[in-house]
């Protein structure tokens, strides 16, 4: 693969790669914050577990984006992400939209959880592709960890949906109103 080297550093690539790290950061700064909030609102004690974890590697996600910015000498200020923020409205949207301790709202809960995984996968995983390309192997390197913790997230939250919550949300009555 060819990759564009250190002098490109004012290339039109690099500055999507910018412009895609801050907006990456700005959601994890953003994602502690919905995912605390859908951890109170679950009622399965893995679910909740997850919720936790998935809240400290975050943080610790923000603190390697910043890390990458010193790297390439440029200031950690985040960029808002219309598409996450579309995806975060949607988790709040399901909390306000299921009944309180439900499996029904731990099943929503996962799936508003998992569009978002989803989308970070995708971003950390082309920013490790646009890292390499632009002549950044190690800093390709961290959005790889980062990306691998991501995938191991979705994993978890399938597995705790298959387990269990999603069966007893197929067994809970339509509430009569």
């Amino acid at each position: 693969m060819e990759t564009v080297g250190k002098n490109a550093s004012f290339s039109r690539l690099e500055e999507f790669f910018r412009t895609m790290l801050q907006e990456i950061y700005w959601s994890e700064q953003q994602l502690a914050n919905v995912l605390a909030t859908m951890r109170d609102h679950a009622t399965n004690t893995d679910l909740k577990r997850c919720f936790s974890t998935h809240i400290e590697q975050t943080q610790n996600h923000g603190k390697l984006l910043e890390d990458v910015f010193r790297k390439i000498n440029q200031s950690a200020n985040p960029e808002p992400s219309a598409g996450l923020q579309g995806l975060f409205d949607e988790g709040w949207q399901v909390i306000d939209e299921t009944e309180e301790g439900t499996a029904q709202r731990d099943v929503a809960l996962i799936i508003a959880a998992q569009k978002v995984e989803h989308y970070e996968i995708a971003c950390y995983g082309s920013l490790a592709t646009l890292a390499r390309t632009i002549g950044e192997p190690e800093i390709a390197s961290v959005f790889e960890n980062i990306l691998s913790e991501e995938k191991e997230t979705d994993l978890i939250l399938t597995g705790i949906a298959e387990e269990h919550i999603n069966y007893e949300a197929s067994k809970e009555p339509v509430a009569q109103v």
